[in-house]
C-alpha cells in the first residue's frame, strides 16, 4: 500500500497554514513502522496534487475547512462526504481539491482520500504563524491526523517534542513575527549619523 500524507493551505495568510505546518510538525515529531509513509507540503499545488489521488493507495490532507460551525472544530471528512457539502469551497485550494476528487471519483483506480480540516479563526489577514486559538487546538488537530496514519495499520511514536512555533521557524525563519528583523532604510543611516 501507498500511503501519504499532505499538509495543504498557504502559509502567508494565518491559520490557511495550519494544514503545512501540522504535515512538518508530524514529520519532526513522529516516527513511522512503515518506512514507505511520505509526508509532504503541498502548499498550494492545487490540481499538480491529483498525481497523488492517482498514484497512492491512501491520502491524508490536512487542512482547514470552511465549515459553518465553531471556529477550531475539527472534522474528519472522507472523499465522498466531503463532494456532499457544497458550500465547503471557500478558499482556492479547497476548490481545486474538490474539483481534483469530483475528476478523480469517475476513474476506475483512485486513492482512498481523507481530509483531517480544522475550522480556522483568521484566513484573511496577512502573516506567517497561527492565531491563539489554532495554537491551543494544534495538538488536538495533529492527534487527529495521526489516529488516521494510525487507522491504515501503520504504528506512530513520538520521538521529539519540537513546538510548532520551532517548526515553522525551521521552515521559514519566523513565527508570529520573531526573529523578523527590519531593512534599515537611508533615513536610518542618516539619524545615526547625525547622532
Amino acid at each position: 500500500m501507498k500511503n501519504i500524507v499532505i499538509g495543504v493551505g498557504n502559509m502567508l495568510f494565518k491559520d490557511e497554514g495550519i494544514g503545512i505546518y501540522a504535515s512538518e510538525y508530524i514529520r519532526q515529531n513522529y516516527e513511522f513502522d512503515d518506512e514507505t509513509l511520505e509526508i509532504i507540503d503541498g502548499g498550494t499545488l492545487g490540481f499538480k496534487l491529483m498525481t497523488y489521488f492517482q498514484e497512492y493507495d491512501n491520502v491524508i490532507i490536512l487542512d482547514t475547512v470552511s465549515i459553518e460551525d465553531e471556529v477550531g472544530g475539527i472534522y474528519r471528512l472522507p472523499s465522498d462526504v466531503l463532494l456532499g457539502l457544497g458550500n465547503y469551497r471557500k478558499t482556492a485550494h479547497e476548490v481545486e481539491i474538490v474539483e481534483m476528487l469530483e475528476i478523480v471519483s469517475v476513474l476506475d483506480s483512485h486513492a482512498t482520500v481523507t481530509i483531517i480540516g480544522i475550522i480556522p479563526e483568521d484566513i484573511i489577514s496577512v502573516g506567517i504563524g497561527l492565531t491563539k486559538t489554532m495554537e491551543d487546538k494544534f495538538e488536538e488537530f495533529i492527534l487527529n491526523g495521526i489516529k488516521e496514519i494510525e487507522s491504515l495499520g501503520i504504528k506512530a511514536k513520538k520521538v521529539n517534542n519540537i513546538p510548532i512555533s520551532d517548526v515553522v521557524k525551521s521552515m521559514i525563519g519566523s513565527y508570529n513575527g520573531e526573529h523578523l528583523t527590519r531593512i534599515p532604510n537611508e533615513e536610518d543611516f542618516t539619524h545615526a549619523i547625525n547622532l
